[in-house]
C-alpha cells in the first residue's frame, strides 16, 4: 500500500478546538476500511474514536461524510475532524460554582464569568472552567481517551458569556464538525472606543500572533500569513466617545473581535492587552478623565460578552438557540455612558 501524503494536522484553532488530518490516497492503494486506514496512520486516535467520529459525520471523503466501513480508493481525499486535546497532564476536578444555562444528556451550556480561564496552561493550573467541569461532570463516563470534558471552543479569560460543552463522544465530534463547517451561530456585544463610522460593516483581515509579544495578535492586511478571519458588526448605540456594537463571527480566531476592532480604529473599551485601558477618544483631563477611570474600576477588563449561541442538537437534530443578558457591571457602564452623554447631540 502506498500513500502520497501522510497525516498533516492543520494548526489548531485556539477558539475552535478541533484537529484536522488530511490524506490524499495514492493510485496504488488497495481497498481498506477507512477506520482501519486512519488508525494505522494516526497513532493518537483509537479505532473506536474514529468510528464515533464517523457516526457524527466527522470523517469526510471527497468532502462528503462516510461511515467507518467505507473502503478507501485511489485518489480519495480524506479529512478527519476531531476535538483536539489542549494539555498532556493530569487535571483534577475542583468544586467551582458554574452558572448552567442548559443541560441534557448530550450538551451543557455555561455562562462563563469574566476572569475565568477556560482551560489549563500558561500558568493557569487551577481554577479553570475545565477544573469546574470535571467536578460538575464527575459522574459521567470518561469522554474519549483523555480527561478533557467536551471543549469544542473557548472564550478569552476576560470575555464573559455562553460556551457549549459536549458531554458524550458523539456530541463532542458533532459539535466540532459544526464549528468546522461554520454553522454555529453566535454574536457578541462589545463597547468600543470612538464613534464607529458605518452602522454595519464586514471586517475581513487575517489574524496572526504578534512575533514581538506572543500573548497578543495582529492583523495581516495582505493575507500573506496568519489565519483568515471575518467579523460582521452593526451599531447598537452611539455615545459619541464610545459605541456599543453587535459582532457576528464567521470564523473563530483567538482575540478575533479585539484585533479586528482595533484594526479599524475602535479598540474594545478596557482592553488592556490592546491599549483599550487608555483614553482613546475625548479629553484626558478633568471630569471626563475621572468618569473614564470610574468606568474602568467598575469593569476592570475588556467590554466583550458572548451573548448568543445557536447550534443543531447533536442527537435530536433540533435547532437550539440561547441568549444571555450582559453582566451587571457591563450594563452599569452602559448606563453611566447613557447618563454622561444625555443631552449631547450625537450624529
Amino acid at each position: 500500500m502506498q500513500i502520497i501524503n501522510d497525516t498533516n494536522p492543520v494548526e489548531q484553532e485556539e477558539d475552535e478546538l478541533f484537529e484536522h488530518h488530511r490524506f490524499v490516497i495514492d493510485k496504488g492503494q488497495e481497498p481498506l476500511r477507512i477506520d482501519k486506514f486512519i488508525s494505522e496512520r494516526v497513532v493518537s486516535i483509537s479505532r473506536n474514536k474514529i468510528q464515533n467520529a464517523a457516526d457524527a459525520g466527522s470523517i469526510l471523503v471527497n468532502n462528503k461524510p462516510v461511515k467507518s466501513n467505507y473502503k478507501v480508493k485511489p485518489n480519495d481525499l480524506i479529512q478527519v475532524i476531531l476535538p483536539n486535546p489542549v494539555w498532556d497532564y493530569k487535571v483534577e476536578a475542583e468544586n467551582i460554582p458554574l452558572e448552567v444555562v442548559y443541560e441534557d444528556d448530550d450538551v451543557l451550556i455555561i455562562n462563563k464569568k469574566a476572569g475565568m480561564v477556560v482551560h489549563p496552561g500558561h500558568g493557569n493550573f487551577h481554577g479553570t472552567l475545565v477544573h469546574a467541569l470535571l467536578w460538575h461532570c464527575k459522574d459521567l463516563p470518561q469522554i474519549s481517551d483523555d480527561t478533557r470534558p467536551g471543549l469544542v471552543h473557548r472564550l478569552d479569560k476576560n470575555t464573559s458569556g455562553l460556551i457549549i460543552i459536549g458531554k458524550t463522544e458523539h456530541a463532542l465530534n458533532n459539535l466540532s464538525k459544526q464549528f468546522f463547517d461554520r454553522t454555529i451561530r453566535r454574536h457578541y456585544i462589545a463597547l468600543v472606543w470612538g464613534d464607529v463610522e458605518n452602522n454595519t460593516a464586514r471586517i475581513e483581515c487575517n489574524v496572526a500572533r504578534n512575533p514581538n509579544n506572543r500573548k497578543i495578535f495582529m492583523p495581516i492586511e495582505d493575507g500573506s500569513s496568519g489565519k483568515f478571519a471575518v467579523t460582521n458588526y452593526e451599531v447598537i448605540k452611539r455615545f459619541g466617545y464610545v459605541t456599543q456594537v453587535k459582532c457576528k463571527l464567521e470564523t473563530g480566531r483567538t482575540h478575533q473581535i479585539r484585533v479586528h476592532m482595533k484594526y479599524i480604529g475602535h479598540t474594545v473599551f478596557g482592553d488592556y492587552s490592546y491599549g483599550g485601558d487608555q483614553i482613546l477618544s475625548g479629553t484626558v483631563y478633568g471630569k471626563y478623565k475621572t468618569f473614564i477611570e470610574n468606568c474602568f474600576k467598575l469593569m476592570p477588563y475588556h467590554a466583550l460578552h458572548a451573548q448568543s449561541l445557536g447550534f443543531t442538537h447533536p442527537r435530536t437534530g433540533e435547532e437550539m438557540y440561547f441568549e444571555m443578558p450582559l453582566p451587571e457591571n457591563f450594563t452599569q457602564v452602559l448606563d453611566k455612558w447613557e447618563n454622561y452623554t444625555k443631552g449631547f447631540t450625537i450624529q
